[in-house]
């Protein structure tokens, strides 16, 4: 069993910045791909990025977001940059063993923590 607890999320205005943290404790940290997702509301969850041993973002976040993990910490990091009020979203992370993937087939989720960007 792996737990998952999300931090790190708030209001911030379009264009700032905000660092999500997501600890986990269990298995072995380093043997599980790790990832974010998002929910906004009346919208289905997507994927927004990834890391195992090499790293996935949506499109929609290419190049203003970047995920990093510290296995000595068990905690992934999701550093989101000129933030735009369509990144407003609950934000998950996702364990699964193994590689990194674009669906929900992950086998931990966190509880959500919410990320508000306002205009």
């Amino acid at each position: 069993q792996v737990h998952l607890v999300e931090s790190g999320g708030g209001l911030v205005q379009a264009g700032g910045s905000l660092r999500l943290s997501c600890a986990a404790s269990g298995r072995t940290f380093s043997n599980y791909a790790m990832a974010w997702f998002r929910q906004a509301p009346g919208k289905e969850r997507e994927f927004v990025s990834g890391i195992s041993w090499y790293t996935a973002y949506s499109d929609s976040v290419k190049g203003r977001f970047s995920i990093s993990r510290d296995n000595a910490k068990n905690t992934v990091y999701l550093q989101m940059n000129s933030l735009k009020p369509e990144d407003t979203a609950v934000y998950y992370c996702a364990a699964a063993y193994g590689s990194v993937r674009t669906t929900l087939d992950y086998d931990y989720w966190g509880q959500g923590t919410q990320v508000t960007v306002s205009s």
